[in-house]
């Protein structure tokens, strides 16, 4: 006669094994799919990933003009620049300037002008076509701008800021 410590049922230690496995593996996932609604409801909605990035048609834009177009909620100004601003920008001495900057570190292309339009002193923004350096003027507090957005005088302490922008073609960019 054999005798068992389970009183004759030799998998009832696998049986329970098992209920105590499947228990626990069932209650994960009704944890995580009760719990996903409030992780996901953290991530971006559709309008905000929709201003991520913005495409722009330059295509219309007259050689000494600007269009204004907003990205992330902020205004962006797009210049297309004459010979003459991308010659007077690219005259400055640095030497003197708050915020040193060559104009080529701030245009891909030295016609096209892009930057966002928020004076870096109080967050106002600029007005276009003004200003001691023909550029940019900031009526708040009195920062005046140059044809390359770089400040030039006035509380501002940086320069327009230039936003990730890349070319698509010779007549669309896309910033952000």
């Amino acid at each position: 006669m054999t005798s068992t410590t389970d009183g004759g049922h030799g998998d009832t230690a696998t049986r329970r094994d098992f209920l105590y496995i499947a228990t626990g593996a069932l209650g994960a996932v009704g944890t995580a799919a009760a719990i996903w609604p409030f992780v996901d409801q953290m991530n971006p909605s559709a309008d905000v990933l929709a201003l991520s990035s913005t495409e722009v048609d330059i295509s219309a834009i007259a050689e000494g003009s600007s269009i204004t177009v907003v990205w992330r909620g902020k205004p962006v100004f797009v210049r297309h620049r004459t010979a003459e601003e991308i010659e007077t920008a690219n005259a400055v001495e640095l030497d003197g300037l708050p915020d040193p900057q060559t104009d080529e570190e701030r245009v891909q292309k030295p016609e096209w002008l892009v930057m966002v339009g928020i004076c870096t002193h109080l967050g106002c923004i600029p007005l276009g076509d003004q200003g001691e350096y023909n550029g940019w003027y900031c009526p708040c507090h009195g920062s005046h701008y140059d044809t390359s957005g770089r400040i030039r005088k006035g509380p501002a302490p940086l320069n327009l800021e230039i936003p990730p922008y890349e070319f698509l073609s010779d007549d669309v960019i896309k910033i952000g």
